[in-house]
């Protein structure tokens, strides 16, 4: 599996934080791993997912999970005239997404990190997402 689509992936399980408790996101996590990805002998709707992926996927969406509150403060302090509560669901995924990335994974240049979270909003939110999400993370850049 491509980073791109790991990341579309975590993108998609983050976006459900946003409505969801956190009580009830073990359930909602179990739920978008039985309907997005196909069982042991891939009878599922096409999208079939080594199990080694599947476990790196929670992995990581545990570890921002576990970051939140510092990424958010992150936000918080970058968006300039922006709370948390203002920034759009899709941009505010996105960007917890990239900044995990950005400060904790090692493995993840920051360049990249930027470029995949402007495509992800791009793709998924609105017209200036792509412009807004690029803005932030170039000011956590620097």
């Amino acid at each position: 599996m491509t980073r791109s689509l790991v990341r579309e992936h975590l993108f998609k399980l983050l976006f459900r934080v946003e409505f969801n408790s956190p009580e009830d996101m073990p359930d909602q996590v179990r739920l978008f791993f039985e309907d997005t990805f196909a069982d042991e002998d891939h009878e599922s709707t096409g999208s079939d997912i080594p199990a080694p992926d599947r476990e790196y996927i929670r992995e990581k969406y545990d570890r921002i999970i576990e970051h939140l509150p510092e990424i958010d403060g992150m936000i918080d302090r970058s968006a300039k005239g922006w709370s948390i509560a203002r920034i759009g669901k899709v941009e505010l995924s996105v960007l917890r997404l990239a900044i995990y990335e950005m400060l904790y994974d090692d493995n993840i240049p920051v360049g990249v990190a930027i470029d995949e979270a402007v495509e992800l909003a791009k793709r998924f939110g609105q017209d200036s997402s792509g412009s807004f999400v690029n803005g932030i993370l170039a000011t956590l850049a620097k």
